[in-house]
């Protein structure tokens, strides 16, 4: 069942792309906004639906739900909005898609599908609103026909995208659970979150990187903790952590520079239910102005991160080294490079600023350049020193390079945990795991679930096993110049093999003839190439 929902809402999506397409928007920059919005509205319509249905069995039982819930009282009506779940947009009977399609034959139809969208936002901006770092609330829904150049377009335009929504229901799927819906949002946003080289290119986490993460730092239950992204994207790691945790035991707090990203981190809230986040949601520059007002807490629970490993900060470098920051940024601003290829390395500050956020018994998972754990110098030797000598590590997995198919840089995933004072300390090198595919023009290296779960448990049960981890104490990094790296502190082995004074004799006189024919050959060679030089002279 769960296989024809996911078909069928693929297809909802490729419909919508198509409609895009056929009116000269296909690739076009506010594509993903149409789509991803007409989405939206459809879901939360729809989860309308199933929720007053659930409400009241008569309009379950009803042939045509709307035209039931038409028949209400306006007194009536209200009272069954007032009892509504909090996580479901309120609509009124107007807003709803059928009252769109019915509706589709009007003039300048356009105008009330806008209008029916923002007033839906508007109607629930408290629930759905995404902030600004300056306060300001981003609502859910643009106007969509403003996209459509030709004004003589836009009714018809409009009305293909509702009649694309009106076929298909989402209301049997909506006791689904992460798997399926990781699955349709990493189809949904698929064209539109490529590593295509821009200022604030995105990176998709892999799905084996998320688990991994999520496993290790939640390997119990826990209860009504927060948790932190300062570079969020489409939220795929709280995605996770979330569900590790449970969705109502843990309120997501979130922080992006990018605006695209930010949106998109909304409908992922909303596909899995975790709505309840959404007015935690910051769109702005964590580094510059990182988000303290509302109700955010000064520090964290859990935080987790995939930060830019080369956005080029030169623009605002020197305003970062300040006094204000002198806490957050103790082991310094990276320099700004002599030739602009080279990167500037700015996650060497998101590491700093979580550790800063990090709270008295937090845990923290961050996607790290490889180099990092062997730095012998610089601030990256700074912040390892710092997290040994404060007694703030918890480990360390080395992945197998490709892991991310849009970049060559070898990655690692760094554990941090405040509570780990005593060490007991993970090291492990998992790059020799995975199975290599191409992808587009790249390489991809894949995980199965076996190798998945190897390096969580292998990790959550303190194991040390041979050319893959160890286990180790503070001092013992301290002395190694705190490298991460565990293939520094894997055991050298010498093979002994037991033999007999018979057999050593044996394998002596054989080597001893093998020396002798040696010797021979090389006297006959000797002679054949004085040989040649005498041919030479004469």
């Amino acid at each position: 069942m769960t296989t024809d929902f996911t078909a069928q809402t693929k297809a909802l999506i490729d419909d919508l792309k198509s409609v895009c397409a056929s009116y000269g928007l296909g690739n076009d920059g506010n594509e993903y906004k149409i789509i991803t919005q007409a989405f939206l509205y459809k879901f939360l319509n729809d989860k309308f639906a199933h929720e007053v249905k659930r409400l009241d069995p008569k309009l379950a039982k009803a042939e045509n739900w709307e035209e039931a819930l038409a028949k209400y009282s306006d007194q009536e009506f209200d009272k069954l909005l007032l009892k509504l779940p909090a996580d479901c947009a309120r609509l009124q009977r107007h807003q709803t898609l059928a009252y769109l399609y019915n509706n589709q034959n009007k003039p300048e139809f356009h105008k009330l599908f806008d209008d029916t969208l923002r007033d839906v936002a508007v109607l629930n901006t408290d629930i759905f609103s995404v902030k600004e770092d300056t306060g300001e609330k981003i609502i859910l829904f643009d106007e969509l026909s403003q996209y459509i150049n030709s004004p003589a377009k836009r009714d018809a335009f409009c009305i293909a995208l509702v009649n694309k929504l009106v076929p298909f229901s989402f209301e049997g799927i909506f006791n689904q659970k992460f798997d399926f819906f990781a699955t349709i949002f990493e189809y949904l946003i698929k064209d539109y979150n490529k590593d295509g080289g821009g200022k604030y290119a995105e990176y998709y986490t892999p799905h084996a990187i998320a688990k991994i993460m999520a496993a290790i730092l939640v390997p119990g239950p826990v209860r009504n903790v927060t948790c932190y992204d300062p570079g969020a994207g489409t939220g795929q790691l709280l995605m996770s952590l979330a569900h590790a945790i449970g969705e109502t035991q843990c309120t997501l707090y979130a922080q992006d520079i990018s605006q695209k990203s930010s949106s998109m981190l909304r409908l992922n809230l909303v596909l899995n239910n975790l709505v309840h986040s959404i007015p935690n949601i910051i769109q702005g520059d964590t580094i510059r102005h990182p988000y303290t007002g509302g109700s955010w807490p000064a520090q964290f629970d859990y935080i987790v991160s995939n930060p830019p490993f080369k956005l080029d900060f030169s623009d605002h470098r020197d305003e970062l080294d300040s006094k204000a920051n002198a806490g957050r940024f103790f082991a310094g601003i990276p320099k700004v490079p002599n030739k602009k290829k080279e990167s500037m390395a700015i996650y060497l500050l998101f590491i700093q600023h979580i550790m800063h956020a990090l709270g008295p018994k937090g845990k923290a998972a961050i996607v790290v350049p490889t180099g990092f754990l062997t730095a012998q110098s610089g601030i990256e030797l700074k912040i390892r020193q710092k997290l040994v000598d404060g007694r703030m590590l918890r480990g360390v997995v080395s992945m197998p390079s490709n892991i991310f198919a849009t970049t060559g840089t070898n990655v690692s995933v760094l554990f941090l945990d405040k509570a780990n004072a005593k060490g007991e300390i993970v090291l492990m090198d998992a790059s020799k795991l995975g199975t290599t595919i191409k992808e587009g023009k790249n390489q991809k290296t894949l995980l199965s679930v076996e190798e998945e779960d190897r390096i969580i448990e292998t990790f959550n049960q303190h194991q040390a096993m041979d050319d893959f981890s160890v286990v180790l104490g503070y001092a013992e990094i301290a002395a190694k110049n705190y490298s991460f790296s565990a293939g520094q502190y894997f055991e050298v082995k010498l093979k002994h093999v037991e033999i007999t004074p018979q057999e050593f004799a044996m394998k002596i006189r054989e080597h001893q003839a093998a020396l002798s024919r040696l010797h021979s050959e090389v006297t006959a060679l000797e002679n054949k190439i004085e040989e040649h030089l005498d041919a030479l002279s004469l």
